[in-house]
């Protein structure tokens, strides 16, 4: 299990211009099964996605082709978690 921090660059004004494709490649995460939750981090710092069903490397690739890392609106912190308990609902991290 991941959670990837995308925390706003000096390039934050021109994240207009890429927020369609930004939102595209969240729906492509969320499509492909790999994004559990994608939202905000307050106030107005970024955003925060916990990722589970793949790799390590594969996660950052898929990363380093969001139009705003591509685009240094948003610099990328992958986190690894290997979730050793969990809530019932949750049970399904614990692989």
């Amino acid at each position: 299990m991941f959670i990837v921090l995308l925390k706003f660059s000096s390039n934050k004004s021109q994240a207009g211009q890429f927020m369609a494709g930004h939102n595209e490649w969240i729906k492509r995460g969320l499509d492909d099964g790999v994004f559990l939750v994608v939202g905000s981090l307050p106030p107005n710092l970024g955003g925060g996605i916990m990722a589970h069903n793949t790799s390590l490397s594969d996660l950052q690739n898929r990363v380093n082709d969001d139009p705003f890392v591509a685009e240094n609106i948003v610099t990328a912190e992958i986190l690894e978690i290997t979730p050793a308990k969990t809530d019932n609902r949750l049970k399904f991290l614990l692989g």
